[in-house]
């Protein structure tokens, strides 16, 4: 985590001296808490803790997604064969995903008119690629699930440690909870990339409106734009997923008390 935070400020040149040690101070908190969530006996706020490779996958994705948008970003000052490659991916992906009503097209409408067409250029190169590591993301994850039996592979799963913040006795069925969960997460991660620019648009005649030329301000915005719905998909997936199985378990000692000849469990 410190060095996810730490990556644009070690990449890209001309980063302000009081910018950078901010910076270096919220990645060593970052890593700090991160090193206390997962080498604590209780968990406090990070789901699926002991359910790799869930949280893997998806740091993965943001740290790609954060390392090559500040490639792209360096390449503009000081191109390589990668940087160069990385660009030109991102502007093909861009330019395919940039059609009317889609997420890309939505976010180069966020820009202020005044925005050049450079800005526009780094938004709509950003955007593709940054989306693409997203679809990668989720594509990989549903093969887990699907495929490998994600996470029933890892053995018993714990619902206090990996899922903290889902009190199973606040009232209600839980199959029925963990199904509505898993709904508005996948629900909300679809809407949030036309969501987000829309809002921002509208806010826009109230607050001082986004230009994205500062590059991290472009590689942050980017990566959380693409992130964040895919990391609600994901979880969405993974709520239902421990749905099934808990329909399983109940299927299961249902038909072992019927068996024995004992009454079902309430």
């Amino acid at each position: 985590m410190a060095l996810l935070l730490a990556t644009p400020a070690l990449l890209l040149p001309d980063i302000a001296k009081g910018s950078s040690q901010i910076v270096m101070l919220m990645a060593m908190l970052a890593g700090f808490l991160t090193f206390a969530e997962y080498y604590s006996r209780s968990p406090s706020i990070v789901e699926f803790r002991d359910a790799a490779p869930f949280n893997r996958l998806r740091f993965t994705a943001l740290f790609a997604t954060v390392f090559m948008l500040s490639l792209i970003t360096k390449g503009k000052t000081d191109p390589t064969t990668i940087t160069n490659a990385l660009t030109s991916i991102g502007l093909i992906l861009g330019n395919a995903i940039d059609f009317p009503y889609s997420p890309v097209r939505l976010v180069v409408l966020m820009l202020p008119s005044s925005a050049s067409d450079e800005v526009v250029t780094a938004v709509r190169t950003s955007a593709g690629l940054s989306y693409l590591i997203s679809l990668v993301a989720m594509t990989a994850f549903l093969i887990l699930v699907r495929v490998l039996n994600w996470p029933s592979r890892q053995g018993a799963f714990n619902v206090w440690i990996n899922l903290p913040l889902f009190d199973p006795t606040a009232g209600g069925d839980v199959l029925v909870r963990l199904r509505r969960d898993a709904r508005f997460n996948i629900a909300l991660g679809f809407l949030l990339p036309f969501f987000i620019p829309a809002v921002v648009k509208m806010a826009a005649d109230l607050i001082h409106p986004i230009t994205l030329e500062n590059p991290q301000t472009l590689i942050w915005t980017m990566s959380a734009w693409a992130f964040l719905p895919a990391s609600m998909i994901m979880r969405g997936i993974a709520m239902g997923k421990i749905a099934d199985m808990v329909e399983e378990k109940r299927r299961r000692t249902y038909a072992n008390a019927v068996e024995d000849g004992g009454m079902l469990p309430a």
